[in-house]
This record gives structure tokens, sequence and C-alpha cells, in this order.
């Protein structure tokens, strides 16, 4: 259950680096850079291993909620460290912690919000789960199925394809309204509007 009160942490995963900014992998860093643009937030180096950025996410006034919006440093396999170490540092229940992350079993551009689940054998959510057990909540962007036999992890280091980068700037911002809405409305009404 999310505490309406506590502060919300938003975990946008990814790796680090130029490399990798573009790729299918690193869509939850893509989202969280957009929310921070939203609320005019630029990140910056954190102790917990993470670029970090404090705001407020929603109407302002009291329906407004204190949001840490977080990008692990690590490397994806090892975002459970710096989650973990963000959720103590701000003293995060673990019902207000997001992970907005790829999702191969979704057809690109779909998004499905849970709480809790399994980690479909995405490394990041492992990791995550293994640092603090599974019950927060997930952003899933859909980015499909690597295309004939190639080999999922290259798949998901690769660069969304050009008919896939026509739509991404708006799918990246639907994902970045979902976790708005998450935050402001709460899981079973932000699935009522976003898991279609």
């Amino acid at each position: 259950m999310s505490d309406a009160d506590g502060p919300w942490l938003v975990a946008g995963l990814g790796n680090p680096g130029p490399e990798y900014a573009a790729n299918r992998h690193n869509v939850g860093f893509m989202v969280a850079d957009l929310l921070a643009q939203r609320i005019s937030g630029r990140f910056k180096a954190h102790k917990s291993r993470a670029q970090v950025f404090e705001g407020r996410l929603g109407p302002p006034g009291s329906g407004s909620r204190r949001v840490v919006l977080a990008k692990p440093m690590t490397y994806m396999n090892l975002s459970g460290g710096p989650v973990t170490a963000l959720r103590d540092f701000y003293k995060v229940p673990v019902g207000n912690i997001i992970a907005v992350h790829d999702e191969l079993d979704i057809d690109y551009g779909t998004l499905r919000l849970k709480c809790g689940g399994g980690d479909n054998g995405h490394n990041g959510l492992k990791s995550i789960t293994k640092s603090m057990g599974p019950d927060y909540l997930r952003v899933r962007f859909g980015i499909g199925r690597p295309p004939g036999r190639m080999d999922v992890a290259a798949f998901v280091l690769k660069d969304f394809s050009s008919p896939e980068r026509k739509e991404l700037d708006y799918l990246v911002d639907r994902a970045a309204d979902a976790v708005e809405s998450l935050i402001a409305d709460g899981l079973e009404r932000a699935q009522g509007t976003y898991n279609t």
C-alpha cells in the first residue's frame, strides 16, 4: 500500500554513459529525464551511486507530492543497491517506490502498471527485488521481443529502430503521465487509464 503522506521514489532504470543513452534498456532513464524536465529540475550525483533530483509532482498546493527522481549509476544489474540506499536515506515507504523499466514481454509502446510480481528475467528488477523484496510499483514499458534469433541481451542494448523512434517521444511522455497518475490517483485508477 502506498502512503499518501510519505515521499515517493521514482527509479528510472538504465545504464550510465552516452553509448547506452538511446538503448531500449534505457527507457527508464528517458522517462526520469522527462519528469525532471517537467518540474524544471536537474539531476545531481548522490552518495547512493545514483543521479537524483528532488521536487514536487502533481497539481500545485495540497495535491502535489514530494518526489525523488533517481537514475542508478551502477549499471542495470546492480540497480538494487542505489534504490535501497535511496529508500533508506529518504525514508520512502516501499509502497511509494516506482521502478520504470523496459519490458520484453509486452508489445512496443504498450504500458502496464502493477505492484509486485516476478522479474521476468529483467536484471534491474531482479537486483531491486533481491535487495528489498518485490512489493514495489512498476511502470512496464513494452519494447517487444527481438526479431528472428537475435539474442535478448543484444536487442535490449541496441538503440530503438527508426520506425520506433518516430513514436518514442510520445510514448515516453505517456509513461511519464502514467508515473504522475500512479502518484496522484493510486494504482487502480492509473491502471484503468494506462493498462489498455
